[in-house]
């Protein structure tokens, strides 16, 4: 197979356009081309009047070495590409007692399908974490009246687990990343999520993926295991024996040799258990911040200028980072083009916020977290779970501003960057349910983060026109962006509890949708060969 990069595109073009330039790219007649399949395209914006798109595109033909020995091949654009599909491992046989995975967001549900297609026919319960106090939270929000699909996924409600809108991009460059694309297009996402520069879902689109996940799961032979949650681990000596998991109704024991704890980074009460249960662990850095608000339509203008609206194009994204002064770190974080800021708490008395969008991604406003970088010396002890006790404390202090019924704290950029609580709205309006009170963030924020997004907003500004408008809204707070904690494990994958493996981004070894799914399946791997043994 051929692959063609580099064929820059107008925002109109058709097949037939782009089949031409990837036949006069090698040199062919289009005749002589038996494939030619869009495999990667991006938007340039670079130039505001000549915004395009840069395509790559695999192509099949007859005869490669001829073509690429042709005159009029272009060889500078075209590599030749074998492609390698992932191949799924076996198990000759069903082990004897089944492994199980903790944990229904990317990393779970990737290490459960993976397990289950190698004949292991895996247990996956659906979380980690205090089911008490996170069905709490759930209804209080109901009480709003405004819980929906959206809250649904968040809080991990029939399996979604982590998933917020399915944002598919990723810097890591395994193997595993394509078949996990491929694999979400098989339980139902929208195929162009194999070509986009920056897949993307849905969380509209989201939710029946993940149905679909789950039942091939049952159909391979696994289980699911709603509202049970892991309470306990029975070890003898350093070797795993049992796993103990808690239901409305009951508590149950569990032969287990192999547990895959994909259990996000919210399970707190899960990470003090594996703690006290002796499992190695390590602080380590993550962020915080709030959510920024700016209209739709003014981002796809500073974005793509007088293209800003093409039907080709969408909603525009940034990616922006700076370090004022030479300090901490400030950038973006999971940019919902056309989407919504919403409520991601896990516990009672607690406000935490997080972005989405549905796949059309076009609401009125558009969102993404600005995040400060937080090192373990900002923890204010040396205790491995002190990251955790450092979220909790702003969480609760943004309840606390917020007026105490989970409506979230917010404040104007103009507001915020002149130090005085916010009284009225501009013409952004906040997009958050159950919704947001005035107020000064300063009071629920670190010094250190709000110091270091005042200083940022006015670089972002010079960056992106119009990003740091006075009526622009912050909401508070972005506490969950990553892990504050790495569960130790060594090249096996294991923890220094045989047949215990930490996994994900609640673990600490992942930052993402797309890379939790790929460390699933490597958990997966590294747990069928211990069976195989």
């Amino acid at each position: 197979m051929l692959r063609i990069t580099g064929l820059s595109m107008p925002l109109s073009y058709t097949e037939d356009d782009l089949r031409r330039r990837a036949a006069a790219v090698l040199g062919v007649r289009e005749g002589e081309m038996l494939t030619c399949t869009l495999f990667k395209r991006s938007v340039d914006a670079r130039k505001k009047d000549n915004v395009h798109f840069e395509i790559t595109v695999e192509v099949t033909v007859d005869n490669e070495a001829a073509v690429l020995r042709g005159k009029k091949c272009r060889r500078q654009q075209v590599a030749v590409v074998t492609k390698k599909p992932y191949i799924l491992p076996r198990l000759a046989a069903p082990p004897s007692v089944p492994p199980i995975v903790v944990g229904s967001g990317p990393a779970g549900l990737f290490a459960a399908l993976t397990l289950a297609k190698a004949g292991a026919r895996p247990i996956l319960i659906e979380r980690g974490g205090d089911v008490d106090s996170r069905r709490a939270a759930v209804d209080a929000f109901r009480r709003t009246g405004v819980l929906d699909t959206v809250s649904n996924v968040q809080f991990g409600e029939g399996g979604a687990g982590t998933f917020s809108d399915g944002k598919l991009n990723s810097g890591i460059k395994d193997p595993r990343s394509r078949h996990v694309l491929e694999t979400f297009v098989q339980a139902g996402a929208p195929s162009s999520i194999l070509w986009q520069a920056k897949p993307h879902i849905g969380t509209d689109e989201l939710v029946k993926t993940v149905r679909g996940l789950r039942e091939e799961i049952i159909r391979l032979g696994g289980q699911v295991r709603f509202f049970t949650t892991l309470t306990d681990l029975v070890i003898e000596g350093d070797v795993l024996r049992a796993v103990r998991v808690a239901t409305p109704e009951r508590e149950e024991e569990i032969p287990c040799a192999q547990v895959i704890l994909a259990i996000g980074h919210s399970a707190r009460d899960t990470m003090e258990m594996l703690y006290e249960r002796g499992l190695p662990m390590a602080q380590k850095p993550f962020a915080v911040g709030v959510r920024v608000e700016h209209p739709r339509e003014m981002i796809d203008k500073s974005q793509y200028g007088a293209a800003a609206g093409h039907a080709a194009l969408g909603a525009a994204d940034y990616k922006l980072h700076c370090r004022p002064d030479g300090g901490r770190g400030v950038y973006s974080f999971c940019m919902c083009p056309g989407g919504v800021v919403i409520a991601a708490a896990s516990e009672q008395g607690g406000v935490v916020v997080n972005g989405m969008s549905e796949h059309a991604r076009d609401a009125r406003n558009s969102n993404s977290a600005l995040l400060v970088g937080v090192e373990p010396s900002d923890f204010g002890s040396d205790h491995p779970l002190a990251g955790f006790a450092f979220q909790h404390r702003m969480e609760q202090a943004a309840y606390r501003l917020g007026g105490g019924d989970y409506r979230a704290p917010a404040q104007l950029v103009g507001d915020f960057l002149g130090g005085r609580a916010s009284t009225r709205w501009g013409d952004v309006q906040p997009s958050y349910l159950p919704g947001v009170t005035l107020c000064d963030l300063r009071e629920c924020l670190p010094t250190f983060v709000s110091d270091s997004l005042c200083a940022a907003l006015p670089i972002f500004g010079r960056q992106l026109y119009g990003f740091d408008r006075a009526d622009a809204v912050l909401t508070g707070v972005e506490s969950r962006s990553s892990s504050p904690v790495r569960v130790l494990r060594d090249d096996t994958g294991r923890s220094a509890v045989r047949g215990v493996y930490p996994c994900g981004e609640g673990a600490g070894y992942a930052g993402g949708i797309l890379s939790a799914a790929v460390d699933g399946i490597r958990c997966a791997e590294w747990a069928l060969a211990q069976m195989k043994g």
